[in-house]
């Protein structure tokens, strides 16, 4: 198989986990994806970012450009924290009327709207409000609004403003989606101006509520073969999740420009339930993909969100040295029916597409119960299989492997779960809650089971049934374990095809 060589560079050993097609910043902490907004062949992406170390603080706007959301440049930071306020997460818009009256109609501005986190030395000590910034330079600069803040509920945990504008039966306006994260509740107001705002309504508590809301995110979306559309609510949540710590829940239903009303919520209230947790709807089943938003101003109505690849329960600890933590690969939704319900399908926008590599290939043959141990390496990579796992007890793969460590997915027929097993995945021992195996559900189509997996230094992201299940977790191997194989559990399991491009 080619090496990639001039596309892969090779990473040193003193940073052997900086991913190879994730961003990360060059230095420092970085965690949730913030503003995400494409403008003129652009798409930036802001985070949040500690400018002065590996470590949680000093709260700050990062940002980076790319012109095909897979090659990243980090730019200078965008929005500093200063002695009176932390700037935590929020999104900006493209005022294209400038609504605002920040720049012109000849040349409108880049607007941030975020949560400024007051310290002990300022005026509104302790509260959380919502704040403006401007760009007229396309995000290479920005100024705060001398108005600031521009919405104050006098709460100390109401943040995470995600903005879009709201064109429909109920008039047109800029609409802000936030969170009271204890209360979890999604409040919702709009403004024509960004700058005065009036509530239109509440959403929750509902579903998954075990730990606080955060990070919302409402858009709306055609369902795939049909005339149809609905709207979707992401609401992220710490603790909580499906798989311990950090997780992304969506609702599917109706906005009227006033009140989201869900057609998918299975409890309601702060009491939850949690053997119903598998029938909330999860963004990932994954422990490492929280704080998922969307790209606004998108070209074509698509919808393309980016995560943070880590989870708060061990995020201060992983071993990576003077950096931390990473973005997932950036995601494509779309909404599909399945067996009559509408579910939120993802897929990755692929950093091996089009390169001029050899992949190993291995056609249709019966899979003998065992494992078979595959004559390439894989350690940056992108896997396409598929298996019919007939009446073996399992299928699966193992990925990373080598000495005393492999990564595990694995495939069980009896009870139709699919699962990630990082427990021997290499250095684990960090924190006590970074060895785990994670769980999905997942139905076979026509007796076949079909995966996407991405590899990276630190990171698994697998695809199931198209993107209609997904799992993200990272892993911290030792730069040698690259070995890959298939196997099987018993008998009459058939390889329909593998696909592996990649090193």
């Amino acid at each position: 198989m080619n090496s990639l060589t001039t596309a892969l560079p090779t990473v040193a050993a003193t940073d052997r986990y900086r991913p190879e097609f994730h961003y990360t910043a060059e230095r420092n902490w970085l965690n949730d994806p913030n503003g995400l907004v494409y403008l003129n062949g652009t798409y930036h992406l802001f985070y949040q970012h500690n400018p002065f170390g590996p470590d949680w603080g000093n709260m700050s706007w990062g940002h980076a450009t790319s012109r095909d959301l897979l090659h990243w440049e980090e730019q200078p930071v965008a929005i500093p924290c200063d002695g009176h306020e932390a700037i935590f997460s929020g999104s900006a818009v493209f005022d294209e009327h400038n609504t605002t009256g920040f720049g012109t109609l000849a040349n409108p501005p880049l607007v941030a709207i975020y949560t400024s986190a007051y310290s002990e030395a300022a005026p509104l000590a302790g509260r959380q409000a919502q704040s403006l910034a401007y760009s007229l330079d396309e995000g290479r600069t920005w100024t705060k609004y001398h108005g600031n803040p521009v919405l104050d509920r006098a709460s100390t945990d109401f943040r995470d403003p995600k903005v879009f504008w709201y064109d429909g039966d109920a008039g047109s306006y800029w609409v802000m989606v936030a969170v009271e994260a204890v209360q979890r509740q999604v409040v919702l107001y709009k403004s024509v101006d960004l700058k005065a705002w009036e509530q239109l309504s509440t959403f929750g508590p509902a579903n998954a509520t075990g730990g606080v809301w955060e990070c919302p995110d409402l858009f709306e979306l055609p369902v795939d073969g049909t005339g149809d559309s609905k709207w979707v609510l992401i609401v992220n949540i710490n603790p909580g999740g499906i798989a311990g710590g950090s997780a992304g829940q969506y609702f599917v239903g109706a906005f009227d420009g006033v009140a989201f009303r869900s057609e998918t919520t299975v409890t309601e209230g702060l009491q939850q339930d949690d053997s119903r947790m598998r029938d909330y709807r999860w963004l990932d089943w994954g422990r490492d993909y929280y704080a998922a938003v969307s790209f606004g101003n998108v070209p074509d109505g698509r919808r393309i969100m980016i995560g943070w690849m880590n989870n708060w329960d061990y995020a201060r600890q992983t071993p990576t040295g003077g950096w931390r933590s990473a973005m997932s690969l950036p995601r494509e939704v779309s909404l599909t029916r399945v067996d009559g319900a509408v579910v939120l399908r993802q897929e990755a926008i692929d950093p091996l597409a089009g390169l001029d590599a050899e992949a190993f290939r291995l056609d249709a043959k019966p899979m003998a119960s065992g494992l078979m141990e595959l004559p390439t390496p894989a350690s940056v990579a992108r896997l396409d299989v598929e298996f019919r796992p007939g009446t073996a007890a399992g299928v699966g793969l193992v990925l990373r492997a080598g000495d005393d460590q492999r990564t595990l997915i694995r495939y069980d027929t009896a009870d139709g779960m699919l699962r990630l097993d990082r427990r021997e995945s290499g250095h684990v021992d960090f924190h006590e809650a970074f060895s785990s195996v994670e769980s999905v559900a997942v139905p076979l189509q026509e007796g076949r089971l079909r995966l996407r997996i991405y590899l990276d230094r630190c990171s698994v992201e697998v695809f199931a049934q198209d993107g209609l299940a997904t799992i993200t977790d990272l892993v911290f191997p030792a730069e040698a374990g690259t070995a890959l194989a298939i196997f099987a559990e018993g008998e009459g399991a058939h390889l329909v095809a593998l696909d592996v491009v990649g090193r």
